[in-house]
């Protein structure tokens, strides 16, 4: 039996990983790991970020969709989980999860009907809304069920995904939303990672600081309703500007900023690597950064011809924006503690379930045909770092936390 879209995680002859089974030679493999040291620290690190800017941390669930993880985050002083849609919302409060922050708008009747059951029974709930059409909709529906729904009004830009195009459009549509019986108007909401330009990093600040003027303006006409209004934005790439606008602006104590990374908790060998880099260039007071906890293990299956290695891992095991990083390289059965190299590997193209590995071609043999001395035997484990990790996390019905020993500590089911 397979326990991913494709992807093996656990052993026919005793169903799913133990408490204790060795990664190395008692699971089936391909399968998605977690990193305990690596994932706490992250937890704790972003967690104090948040704190330090006098900010409320709401991490994307849609990054892992992984209860426990959720718990975690929660447990480490998360004020709520953010979720994209009402299937997921609904998702995470069947997994205990009771104050979520919907940043999508909530379009749909069928959708409308999960979050009026989540309401019910009993959840904290708050969406997102950029347009009169959308507002009139869920006036009707909410006010059908004699329900108050939470919203939040959206600020976009220009050519960007979603929310409103300027000042004038979100304050008319605030005053929309506080004639509605049915609705509630929170605050306001945005989304940084659709800001682009020549200087990304300045149109990000000045993003945040049109945020915060717009949130000031509802506030001031007494269009907000919520007792602590909230102030939310940020993905994963520009959250310390996010937050250091947040706090410089003043907001007030009744002001709630909100920051929603999501992919931090496991962070990657790509795309936010790269971001973090980023981030520490502009706050080098910041130490550490975040660290990267999630990596898939794959097995070679097949040595085909000189320099090429075939690993059992593909698209229906691993995101594929990047090629996946080779990092570490094991014998089967053999110690954790013992890496072997995987200098000069490269993965050059995947296929569903396959990984073309590149090996580098170290010195001419004497017929002056290149010798490879890589030393790679079929069925060597090989860790491969991800870039992106929700196009990872997507592809798994459940992930694997391991302590360094490369020993399970639990297998985490996720809600995909």
């Amino acid at each position: 039996m397979r326990d991913s879209r494709g992807a093996s995680a656990w052993r026919s002859d005793k169903g799913m990983p133990e408490t204790g089974d060795e990664l190395l030679s008692a699971v089936s493999l391909p399968a998605a790991v977690v990193f305990e040291s690596p994932l706490t620290h992250n937890l704790a690190w972003m967690q104090a970020f948040a704190e330090a800017h006098e900010a409320r941390l709401a991490p994307h669930g849609k990054t892992t969709m992984t209860p426990a993880l959720f718990h975690r985050q929660l447990a480490a002083g998360a004020w709520g989980i953010t979720l994209a849609t009402a299937p997921q919302c609904r998702a995470a409060f069947a997994h205990g999860v009771r104050r979520l922050l919907m940043a999508n708008q909530l379009v749909g009747e069928a959708n409308m009907a999960i979050i009026a059951e989540l309401l019910e029974a009993g959840a904290d709930i708050t969406c997102v809304v950029d347009s009169t059409e959308n507002v009139a909709q869920l006036g009707r529906y909410f006010g059908t069920r004699e329900l108050r729904l939470k919203v939040l009004i959206e600020l976009g830009v220009p050519g960007g995904r979603c929310g409103c195009r300027d000042h004038d459009e979100v304050m008319a549509l605030g005053e929309l939303v506080d004639s509605d019986p049915a609705l509630v108007l929170a605050g306001l909401e945005g989304y940084e990672g659709v800001v682009h330009g020549p200087d990304p990093e300045a149109a990000v600040h000045d993003y945040a600081w049109r945020l915060v003027e717009a949130a000031q303006a509802l506030d001031h006409d007494g269009l907000i309703e919520l007792r602590e209004p909230l102030i939310t934005a940020s993905g994963s790439t520009w959250y310390d500007l996010i937050a250091q606008v947040f706090r410089e602006a003043h907001l007030g104590p009744h002001f709630v900023p909100v920051l929603r990374p999501g992919c931090y908790v496991v962070h990657d060998h790509g795309l936010y690597r790269e971001a973090q880099r980023g981030v520490l260039g502009r706050r080098p007071e910041l130490e550490r950064g975040l660290e990267p906890a999630l990596e898939v293990f794959a097995q070679v299956q097949s040595l085909p011809e000189p320099g090429l290695a075939i690993v059992a891992m593909g698209r229906r095991d691993v995101g594929g924006d990047r090629p996946p990083e080779p990092l570490r390289r094991y014998r089967e059965g053999g110690s954790p503690q013992r890496p072997l190299s995987v200098a000069g590997w490269e993965v050059v193209k995947l296929m569903d379930q396959h990984a073309f590995l590149r090996l580098p071609r170290e010195e001419e043999g004497d017929d002056g045909e290149p010798v490879i001395r890589n030393g790679v035997r079929i069925g060597d484990i090989i860790a491969f770092g991800v870039s992106h990790p929700c196009l990872t996390f997507d592809k798994w019905r459940q992930v694997l936390l391991v302590d360094d020993r490369l020993r399970v500590v639990a297998t985490m089911p996720t809600l995909f």
